[in-house]
């Protein structure tokens, strides 16, 4: 069992080297090309709404969970703010109903938690939120390069292991974190998968 992160603790100390303030490199890549079809996203694990806003202002109807609730006060006012619509709540995947099934989802950051948590209730939440057809693009921290401090990381075997029998992985690319500070930036993985 891994130790749990209070991230409701981390925003209200600042200690969010994750929110670098700009939509997700690779979710800009993924979107560039035309590889995420459909219409209804849920982003789980959105912090403070960068890349949701981004979502909504690109015409996809956005649900964003976070389970801190200072994350999703800043989300909200960023999306005021970006004057876009998006469904904010406060939720938590592994015990919440967020609806669905969705056409695609995405996360920065979560899957690679979740994992060592719960991943059998995981793996039953990415079945209800999903459909055949579904899309789901998740990044994950590296197991190639185990940094501290850093992300939470996994291997590629634990990647097909644990999301093949549910995903085929179409796109399976090493890149790097962009966080707030310069000079940290950790190797991850951009996973896009396609619900079986």
């Amino acid at each position: 069992m891994a130790e749990t992160v209070d991230f409701t603790d981390r925003y209200l100390r600042g200690e969010t080297p994750w929110d670098s303030g700009k939509p997700s490199e690779e979710l800009l890549r993924v979107l560039g090309a035309g590889k995420l079809t459909g219409r209804t996203v849920l982003e789980f694990g959105c912090g403070t709404g960068t890349n949701a806003v981004e979502l909504a202002r690109r015409g996809f109807v956005v649900t964003a969970v976070d389970i801190a609730e200072p994350a999703i006060r800043i989300a909200r006012d960023k999306a005021r703010a970006a004057a876009v619509a998006v469904d904010f709540r406060m939720a938590d995947v592994l015990k919440d109903a967020l609806g669905g099934p969705y056409d695609i989802l995405f996360d920065c950051g979560v899957y690679h938690c979740l994992r060592t948590i719960d991943l059998r209730r995981f793996q039953e939440f990415l079945r209800k939120s999903t459909r055949p057809g579904s899309w789901w693009l998740s990044m994950a921290g590296n197991a190639k390069e185990d940094t501290d401090p850093g992300p939470p990381v996994v291997s590629e075997d634990e990647i097909r292991a644990e999301l093949g029998p549910l995903f085929d992985i179409v796109e399976l690319r090493e890149f790097r974190f962009t966080t707030n500070t310069a000079d940290f930036r950790p190797l991850g993985w951009s996973i896009l998968m396609r619900r079986r």
